[in-house]
């Protein structure tokens, strides 16, 4: 693999980020299995490992752990999350110092390591000045439990801000930013790409394959498969809604595509994120061996211009096709933010 720097960091990066969410109670619940299926992405020369607290209760950093066990950390930059709900008290949830500084020592142990290389904000957080944030992440990189810090799904204004706020106060500032990214969710192509683009940061989107809507399962003659996911998250799989109907008829369009260019539709997809300046790696998230290996070539694969003029024909440039796949819903845009 032709490694990427993360950032500014110096740090190489494999193109294709193993994301470990499909590992657990969410997904694969065959330990064993998971563990092998990690083995075989480091074995192809994936050395970079995204996951999350929240990701079945803590289930999959412990995976993540168990895997990486006798000699397999040093290799690894290893990424992780905070942010999202851990129990029932009110405060196990959120941005703010007093959660940050517990729950990154429950991530330490369930991942079975002494540091995280990238510990990110999975989600931004009206509620908490990003300052207090800063400077509860600033703190656990001087004490060295944590190398880097980052963010995900945050909108490009949020991006600016914590970078300003990191500059002013002198706090460490994130260094890459984790957005949803495929070719049916393109709305982070207007602002939030270039944003971190200019301010030096890596790029690393989740859901290249659009929550298995571009894995070739998703054919407008076909039964849709339900899963999981699915059942987590129906807004964005509900087959009644005018923002599903419109990703069906445009993950027909580019399965066709891609059947005519002489490659799978899973590597033409990956490859299309790849493809982005901006995009440092992306993250993938098999649930079977097999998910792994037809994801694995497309780090290799580059797609040619005529290629990418049809996939934008078919979905254009900065445009989610359903607003539910952004990943973040802005708050300023509710009812009672807009109504007396």
């Amino acid at each position: 693999m032709n490694y990427r720097t993360l950032g500014r960091t110096g740090v190489k990066v494999s193109p294709l980020c193993l994301g470990a969410m499909m590992f657990g109670a969410w997904g694969n619940q065959d330990r064993d299995e998971s563990v092998r299926i990690i083995h075989r992405a480091l074995d192809a020369g994936v050395n970079f490992i995204d996951t999350a607290d929240v990701y079945s209760r803590g289930e999959s950093e412990e995976i993540v752990g168990r895997a990486l066990a006798r000699g397999r950390r040093e290799n690894v930059i290893l990424a992780t999350k905070v942010h999202g709900t851990m129990g029932e008290d009110p405060n196990q949830f959120g941005n703010s110092r007093r959660w940050i500084v517990h729950e990154v020592e429950n991530s330490l142990r369930r991942l079975g390591t002494d540091w995280i290389d990238l510990y990110q904000i999975h989600r931004p957080e009206a509620d908490t000045d990003i300052e207090e944030t800063l400077g509860a992440l600033s703190d656990l990189v001087h004490a060295g439990k944590v190398r880097y810090i980052g963010s995900s799904t945050f909108p490009a204004s949020q991006i600016v801000e914590a970078q300003w706020a990191a500059q002013r106060r002198g706090l460490e500032r994130f260094i890459c930013e984790q957005p949803p990214y495929s070719i049916l969710v393109r709305g982070v192509e207007n602002d939030v790409l270039p944003t971190a683009q200019r301010h030096g940061m890596g790029v690393i989107p989740w859901s290249p394959l659009a929550g298995g809507w571009l894995s070739g399962r998703y054919r407008r003659d076909a039964e849709n498969p339900t899963t999981q996911r699915a059942e987590r998250i129906p807004a964005r799989y509900d087959m009644s809604l005018p923002g599903n109907q419109r990703k069906l008829e445009a993950a027909d369009a580019l399965a066709k595509l891609a059947d005519a260019a002489g490659i799978t539709l899973i590597e033409m997809a990956i490859a299309f994120v790849l493809r982005h300046p901006a995009v440092t790696a992306a993250i993938i998230g098999p649930r079977t061996i097999e998910h792994l290996e037809s994801q694995l070539g497309a780090a290799e694969l580059e797609l040619e211009d005529r290629l990418l003029d049809q996939i934008d024909e078919i979905v254009p440039p900065g445009v989610t096709l359903n607003p539910a796949d952004a990943g973040w819903q802005n708050p300023a845009l509710a009812p009672a933010a807009r109504r007396r």
